[in-house]
């Protein structure tokens, strides 16, 4: 008995594997991408970090906490109630102080919207991914998440302030 497992190593050549009775299933798992997508979304198996406690490396998440998702989506709305407002304020006379966001919005405003939902998108999923780590090695990313859309309900705040206040004007 001895022999015959011996003989059916995986690295022996004495015999393939089919003479040692394979006992995987034939079906390729790894061509099963929808099913994968699937199963993993409801069973995830990578939630925490490595099992090493020495695998300093990056790595990536496969399932995040449910809170995670209901602030990415708010800091993902607030964003765009920030740049309706801001397109608000500037057709009532307001000027933008960001220079970046002034230049692309007086190029178009289409220009301005698109180059802010995408870089916040960006930055948002950004976010997510490193949730579990520490910026500066002080504070949590989930925090300053949290952080971020504290301050985007404040702007959301001020800019709703400043619609209801008439803006002044300069009279020489």
């Amino acid at each position: 008995m001895r022999a015959i497992e011996l003989q059916c190593g995986m690295n022996s050549p004495r015999r393939s594997r089919s003479d040692c009775g394979e006992r995987r299933n034939r079906i390729e798992r790894r061509n099963r991408r929808v099913w994968s997508v699937c199963y993993g979304s409801f069973n995830p198996r990578r939630r925490l970090h490595p099992r090493r406690a020495n695998d300093h490396r990056f790595h990536f998440l496969d399932w995040y906490s449910a809170h995670l998702l209901a602030v990415a989506i708010g800091i993902s709305l607030l964003s765009m109630t920030d740049a309706f407002l801001t397109l608000t304020l500037l057709n009532s006379g307001a000027d933008e102080m960001n220079p970046i966001m002034a230049a692309l919005l007086y190029h178009s405003a289409t220009a301005f919207t698109v180059f802010k939902m995408a870089t916040t998108g960006i930055c948002v999923l950004a976010l997510v991914a490193l949730s579990r780590y520490r910026f500066m090695r002080v504070i949590r990313v989930e925090i300053v998440m949290y952080i971020v859309l504290g301050t985007y309900i404040s702007l959301i705040g001020y800019e709703l302030w400043l619609l209801k206040k008439p803006l002044a004007v300069n009279i020489l």
